[in-house]
């Protein structure tokens, strides 16, 4: 009743994706990951880019206040795949090549995502907390059924709005309190689950038990007889009730009727499911106990447990006492000796010795992080004649050599794919010079045109008058391709560079790409003819 089941249709792919994005909680950079999530649900419907996630993360302090630039950005990607975040289509303003390729991408937050991070902060918040049960619910939810069973038998039926209300008001009261009692139940079971409870615990969750537990579970006996009767009462007519309810006031139920292939999860109480779920919660149903019951006997397995504590207790006060405090003398030994002293401890405590690897080397280009337990780690792989014979002498016949030739083969189509995609980069480049403001570019394409446009920029020569770089005639030459770039300084003038990944404006530069082997002569003449546009017309 809590929450919708999944559809039936949903594939193992989809419900992959979607546990995917709970990754970033067992990554071992888990913590940067979550201040990075943190500022973005701490925002509605905003995308940031790169330098906007830092001054947050700056702001906030804490693991991610330390973040660079190229790290983070390699984060909020790894975020995008895992379905945490979104990629955003936001306009790009840059004024430089360095600002533009920093901001270029923005990301917005999921609805996954932000489920993901509120529940992890919620666990984050109160895990270990004991929750107080708001047994006060339970008789508003026995008095806000009593009154929609009298509004359902109400001649002419009960006014929509007013059951609305009164149905999402009772389904948050019990959600509550359905809540409170399992997070309470849950802490009461580990703790009860402990064997070394001392005296003065054992007094406290004895009193707990017989007082606090008690007082729960006779609250939900008295109402839960009461609460069945109003959901029998109200059950014939709930269809019609829901009917007039979604007739007066459809909500966002109404996409699923205009976009089938949209799920819609809708408020509680809107669908005949919740109230069977409400009515399992306290009637048994299908010979199956309802939750009523299951309290009940929780409450007595939890009995049964004190009264184990209380036997081992009595055990200890006739001589049969555990090792618990020798044991705690011993855990405190550990927790202050040096490492060296730690392992004495161990060999005297226990008899074991540290662990021997002879003759194996670890793989020296495997680097395993201190982190990583010996449990999960990697193994070391011994040979079968050291492990069976004691000797690494080779027996038989010599193996046959390894063929790579299957592995040269792809390697050497990958470089051909890899070099027929930057040669259409090139021709397109060369074919649109002098018109870039007219076309848009492809990606390739862009980013060839960036990296020849930093090789060039790299090549300018610093005037020694006047501490300034000679920008006329700079230009970045790629034989392999046949491709090469000039710039010059045009004041006045802005070279527009549209590409699918988003718009970059040079000022007061001109580009021309032309062939490898073209003057400088004819290129300066080919460029003094194409007119560029105005710092009016251009935009970023």
């Amino acid at each position: 009743m809590e929450g919708n089941e999944p559809h039936g249709d949903d594939t193992g792919a989809q419900a992959w994706q979607r546990l995917s994005a709970y990754a970033y909680l067992s990554a071992p950079e888990r913590l940067e990951y979550v201040a990075v999530m943190r500022v973005f649900c701490g925002t509605l419907l905003a995308d940031l880019s790169v330098p906007d996630v830092l001054a947050k993360l700056a702001q906030a302090g804490g693991p991610g206040a330390a973040l660079d630039a190229e790290t983070l950005t390699a984060r909020l990607e790894q975020l995008v795949r895992w379905g945490n975040l979104l990629r955003s289509t936001h306009t790009v303003t840059a004024t430089s090549i360095a600002e533009y390729q920093r901001s270029r991408s923005r990301y917005q937050l999921s609805k996954l995502g932000e489920r993901v991070q509120r529940d992890a902060d919620e666990v984050l918040a109160g895990a270990d907390a004991a929750r107080e049960v708001s047994s006060e619910l339970l008789a508003l939810v026995d008095r806000g059924l009593r009154e929609i069973a009298a509004m359902a038998a109400a001649p002419g039926g009960a006014d929509p709005q007013q059951a609305l209300e009164r149905i999402s008001t009772l389904f948050v009261q019990f959600a509550e309190f359905a809540e409170s009692v399992r997070d309470f139940y849950a802490y009461l079971g580990q703790v009860l689950a402990r064997y070394d409870l001392d005296g003065a615990e054992y007094q406290g969750f004895k009193e707990l038990l017989l007082d606090y537990v008690e007082a729960i579970t006779e609250d939900v006996s008295f109402r839960a007889p009461r609460i069945a009767a109003h959901l029998d009462a109200v059950r014939p007519h709930l269809p019609a009730l829901l009917t007039r309810i979604d007739a007066h006031a459809a909500g966002i139920g109404a996409l699923a009727d205009g976009l089938p292939e949209t799920r819609v999860q809708r408020s509680r109480g809107r669908d005949l499911a919740d109230w069977e779920g409400l009515r399992e919660w306290f009637t048994d149903t299908g010979g199956q106990a309802g939750q009523v019951g299951q309290l009940r006997d929780a409450t007595l397995r939890a009995l049964q447990s004190l009264l184990a504590n209380a036997k081992r207790m009595l055990r200890s006060a006739s001589g049969e006492m555990s090792r618990r405090k020798d044991l705690l003398r011993l855990a405190a030994w550990f927790d202050t000796a040096e490492p060296e002293e730690a392992h004495d401890i161990a060999v005297a405590a226990f008899g074991l010795y540290g662990a021997r690897h002879l003759g194996v080397a670890p793989d020296p280009d495997l680097a395993v992080p201190a982190y990583v337990t010996w449990w999960t780690g990697p193994v070391v792989d011994v040979p079968v004649a050291l492990r069976e014979r004691g000797s690494r002498a080779p027996r038989g016949r010599a193996a046959a050599a390894e063929d790579h030739s299957e592995q040269k083969r792809r390697l050497m189509e990958q470089a051909r794919e890899q070099a027929e995609a930057r040669q259409a980069a090139a021709d397109e480049l060369r074919s649109v010079s002098g018109r870039f403001d007219q076309v848009r570019l492809s990606a390739p394409a862009m980013r060839l045109l960036l990296e020849l446009l930093t090789a060039a920029l790299g090549n300018a020569q610093l005037h020694k008058d006047t501490d300034d770089f000679l920008l006329d005639g700079a230009q970045v030459r790629d034989a392999d391709l046949g491709i090469r770039l000039t710039a010059w300084r045009t004041p006045g003038r802005h070279t527009v560079l549209r590409s699918v990944d988003g718009d970059l404006t040079a000022d007061d530069l001109t580009l021309a790409v032309e062939g490898a082997f073209v003057s400088a002569d004819d290129l300066m003449s080919a460029t003094e003819s194409v007119s560029m546009p105005t710092a009016g017309e251009a935009s970023a």
